[in-house]
């Protein structure tokens, strides 16, 4: 929710998760949908297809991550793929097929060591290192000369969606999850509330007296006036 002197930065991090589940739903369809194209159909769909894993990193790099500048680097790099892929007009397959194996080779391999760098801090960083692993070897394939028919391409792109959306959903949700956390630990027990309370005025009225005198202070101060 947009509040009153809320930084557009902060409010796209806060949904952040929300815009990941979007995206794992969405990945999820174009894997199903892409496996459901005829043959002569996938080169016009790969240049979409890596164009909107393009904007996927874009908004990643908008939320402000420690990695942002590598989100921001690899949406130029998938946006040129998929314009170089929209504008080739070649009837073949080796084209799409070598360019989404390059889409995959940096992805997988982006997420191999983004997960690594992580594992002190996040919990699910063995399940992106194995998710980034497989896009790594789906790319090393489609890249190679025996995905240049359009079948393996079509198997390829709906691979590509189905990891694709197992990372953006798992990453929602364990967004979600801390964000929920951090919440929480705003939260005191009534219990805990009213000692927090009392303490904090017995600090004040604490602060509000003057300060104590020791005895031998007050009666050195009496020999000197009467001296």
């Amino acid at each position: 929710m947009l509040w009153s002197g809320s930084s557009p930065l902060s409010v796209m991090r806060e949904s952040m998760w929300g815009f990941l589940l979007f995206a794992g739903v969405a990945w999820l369809a174009v894997g199903w949908s892409v496996l459901r194209l005829e043959p002569a159909d996938v080169v016009a769909v790969a240049g979409p297809v890596i164009l909107f894993a393009a904007l996927c990193e874009v908004v990643r790099a908008l939320a402000g991550t420690r990695t942002w500048w590598i989100n921001a680097s690899m949406a130029v790099l998938f946006a040129a793929t998929g314009v170089v892929v929209l504008l080739d007009q070649d009837s073949t397959y080796a084209t799409p097929a070598a360019l989404v194996g390059w889409f995959l080779l940096v992805r997988g391999a982006v997420d191999v060591a983004v997960a690594t760098m992580n594992r002190g801090s996040d919990r699910t960083w063995g399940l992106f290192v194995t998710l980034g692993v497989a896009q790594a070897a789906l790319g090393f394939y489609a890249a190679g000369p025996l995905a240049r028919a359009a079948d393996p391409v079509i198997v390829t792109l709906g691979a590509l969606g189905v990891l694709r959306a197992i990372a953006d959903l798992v990453t929602g949700l364990r967004l979600r999850e801390v964000a929920a956390a951090r919440t929480d630990v705003l939260r005191l027990s009534p219990e805990r509330e009213a000692g927090v309370a009392g303490y904090s005025a017995g600090l004040a009225d604490y602060d509000s007296q003057p300060p104590a005198r020791h005895r031998a202070e007050t009666i050195a101060e009496t020999d000197v006036v009467e001296r």
